[in-house]
């Protein structure tokens, strides 16, 4: 967003940039307190920042859950069946680095059909030290890959899935450059923890890509630290972003979380090349998942 675009700052706000990619802490309200009004210059705040951070803000969980759906309908996390009386907020605790510490770099629940829009954490509790959090600009991972690249990557899809959490059989086929639906900018849309396979290479192809496209995301000029206090709100743009929480901590950590659900991502454009499709051989079995979802796709899509 260019600074003549940039609408004005409701009053008594501040907003503090805190890196050369993205980030930004805002003060001066009461997200408690926030209406369609407030929600829409954050919405304005979060195009241009991609990550916000609300210092001294403490809310409820019933002000939590309020707050969340001023951006969209709230869902349950597929993956965490924590039960209670509010299946669209869970918390979760680690203490000294064990329990729920998303320790990869990724964008949540890529392995869903319709992913995460943003997602809204509450710190409930956290360590004196250690335990920051880290997010990756997924516009400048793209924009600063060589052109050759650019144009490699625009035409590619891949499968992701929820391995990581036992459930192999819950996955999705995503293009790897997506377009934002909001700003029409194109991210980069492959994570370490949930990307499995690119469609249209071989295995031995799609490890070598993604590999390097993993630790291109997590290139440090891409990105920003952040150090928790106790009742700071944290609200990202899920498209755009990667994250990555640091296991490094002792003592306990508990946040609390309500997540946007959700869009089908936008491909750059469409493939020039078919899925790959290995001679039947011992080695063939490394394409089994990406077929079957394949084929689960064009019935879908065939009934639809």
């Amino acid at each position: 967003m260019s600074e003549s675009a940039k609408a004005p700052l409701p009053e008594g706000w501040s907003v503090q940039r805190l890196s050369g990619s993205l980030g930004a802490e805002v003060r001066g309200l009461r997200l408690a307190e926030a209406g369609p009004e407030q929600a829409a210059a954050i919405r304005a705040l979060l195009a241009e920042h991609l990550v916000l951070f609300f210092p001294d803000q403490a809310p409820t969980p019933d002000e939590h859950i309020a707050f969340g759906r001023l951006f969209g309908e709230l869902e349950s996390h597929p993956n965490l069946k924590l039960g209670g009386e509010r299946p669209e907020f869970f918390e979760l605790r680690a203490m000294g680095g064990a329990g729920a510490v998303a320790d990869e770099w990724h964008s949540d629940l890529s392995c869903q059909h319709e992913p995460s829009l943003l997602a809204i954490l509450h710190m409930k509790k956290c360590p004196e030290v250690g335990g920051d959090t880290l997010w990756s600009n997924m516009y400048k991972a793209y924009a600063e890959l060589s052109a050759p690249m650019r144009a490699l990557c625009d035409g590619l899809t891949a499968l992701h899935d929820a391995s990581p959490h036992f459930k192999p059989e819950q996955r999705a086929i995503h293009p790897v450059v997506r377009v934002h639906p909001e700003t029409g900018r194109r991210s980069l849309f492959v994570n370490h923890h949930f990307t499995r396979r690119i469609v249209e290479l071989s295995d031995a192809e799609s490890d070598m890509l993604l590999g390097y496209l993993s630790r291109w995301a997590a290139s440090h000029r891409f990105t920003v630290r952040y150090r928790w206090q106790a009742g700071t709100v944290a609200m990202w743009d899920n498209r755009c972003t990667q994250h990555y929480v640091l296991d490094d901590f002792e003592g306990e950590r508990v946040i609390q979380r309500v997540t946007v659900m959700g869009d089908q991502p936008e491909r750059a454009q469409d493939s020039p090349w078919p899925a790959y499709r290995a001679a039947a051989k011992a080695a063939s079995w490394r394409d089994f998942a990406m077929q079957e979802q394949l084929r689960k796709q064009k019935r879908e899509q065939a009934n639809t």
